[in-house]
């Protein structure tokens, strides 16, 4: 009951009501923007991860040259260890396309077509057109939706592919160009995938790329991507001087880097908002054990316990951080529920695109929320709040009665 009186502004309190106010906005701006950031994080972490993945597997096996010759035996070698669950061939080249005058670099991957149609970051974003209208030999292709629109083509009409490796004639290399039907549009969520991707039966690719029966390389899933290394290793020592094992690690460590270590900045350097706020807190309790010194005096004269005045002072201020986390949890939630209309809002707004999806990889703004880590906050801004109260309701508690009510 003291307690709940202390938070109410007495006469004269108005200003201390004010600093703790101030305390209880500033802990909730505090843990709804680390509750938003983090989640931010981890969601783009998160998607590149599965997109880049999904597209180009945990590793993959290259042969020498850009030819991987007797690659059955590879595929059948790849999902015979423990711990793989795919292991897919395929063939990718990056040549140039051609539409109504425009030109475009792009990457060509050839794929078999069960395999194209298991692959769910691609069959799972299918925008226009089907892969069902994708058939060996029929001259049809899925292009991603970026390529699309800068090339300006649409399903059903016809691209040209530019090999600049074509035919020796006694005037030199005479290009290879051949004429595609678009049959489907893809847009799986990555930029610098959408606007360079065309994808064709692997029988297809072999016969554009001069390669016979050979393939580029063979694709390769596990089921645990962080111990990669260990699963192929047995594969790699196989293929000793035959082909080469690229994983995931290796090829994106540095961006995967880069993402950790700018989650770990930003979350501390947001964490000051919170101490900040801490501090309001101490000053408004320091002001506040002030201001009750005489009735800390009375309380002490009718036997109440120097414990007793502690637990009222610390109970108030972490009142006040509870409060602040109870506000910044529904507000960071309410952020990022609303993530992409804000984006959208501020990119009118200011006339900019804020998420530009050749900058940022992702053409939408991802979140994923990781209940550890929000605990973590919740338990953070508590115990902070928690010791800011120490040194006041200590000081609360060793106020002497006599002194303070000598004249009184």
């Amino acid at each position: 009951m003291i307690t709940r009186r202390y938070l109410m502004p007495g006469k004269g309190e108005g200003f201390i009501f004010l600093v703790a106010g101030i305390s209880l906005v500033a802990v909730a701006l505090g843990v709804a923007a680390l509750i938003a950031v983090m989640s931010v994080m981890n969601g783009f972490r998160a998607e590149l991860f599965d997109r880049i993945l999904g597209l180009n597997g945990h590793a993959v096996v290259q042969g020498y040259g850009g030819r991987l010759e007797g690659w059955p035996q590879v595929v059948a070698d790849a999902k015979a260890l423990p711990g793989v669950t795919s292991a897919v061939p395929m063939i990718e080249q990056p040549l140039m396309g051609s539409y109504g005058g425009r030109v475009e670099g792009v990457v060509v991957r050839g794929l078999r077509m069960d395999d194209l149609r298991a692959n769910q970051t691609i069959a799972g974003n299918i925008t226009g057109g089907s892969l069902n209208a994708m058939r060996v030999g029929a001259g049809t292709v899925a292009i991603g939706a970026r390529l699309a629109e800068q090339l300006g083509v649409r399903v059903g009409e016809q691209i040209s592919l530019i090999n600049p490796a074509g035919q020796s004639t006694p005037f030199g290399t005479v290009p290879r160009i051949v004429a595609y039907t678009v049959a489907a549009v893809f847009e799986v969520g990555v930029y610098d995938y959408d606007k360079a991707f065309v994808i064709m039966p692997l029988e297809d690719a072999q016969t554009l790329m001069r390669l016979d029966d050979a393939v580029g390389m063979v694709e390769v899933v596990t089921d645990d991507p962080d111990d990669v290394k260990r699963t192929l290793e047995p594969l790699r020592q196989k293929l000793a001087g035959i082909a080469v094992i690229n994983d995931w690690q290796g090829s994106n460590s540095a961006l995967f880097s880069a993402l950790v270590v700018e989650q770990t900045v930003m979350f501390w350097v947001l964490s000051i908002i919170i101490v900040v706020a801490v501090f309001n807190i101490l000053s408004s309790l320091i002001m506040l054990v002030r201001a009750k010194t005489r009735d800390i005096a009375i309380l002490r004269t009718m036997g109440a316990s120097r414990a007793a005045l502690m637990r009222v002072f610390v109970m108030v201020g972490t009142s006040i951080g509870a409060a602040g986390v109870a506000t910044g949890l529904v507000l960071g939630f309410g952020l990022l529920h609303f993530r992409q209309g804000i984006v959208d809002g501020v990119s009118r707004l200011t006339g900019t695109d804020i998420w530009d999806p050749s900058v940022r990889y992702l053409t939408l703004l991802p979140a994923k929320t990781d209940p550890a880590e929000v605990l973590g906050i919740v338990v953070l801004t508590l115990l902070l709040s928690l010791l800011a109260t120490l040194y006041p309701a200590w000081k609360a508690a060793s106020t002497d009665p006599v002194t303070v009510l000598r004249y009184e």
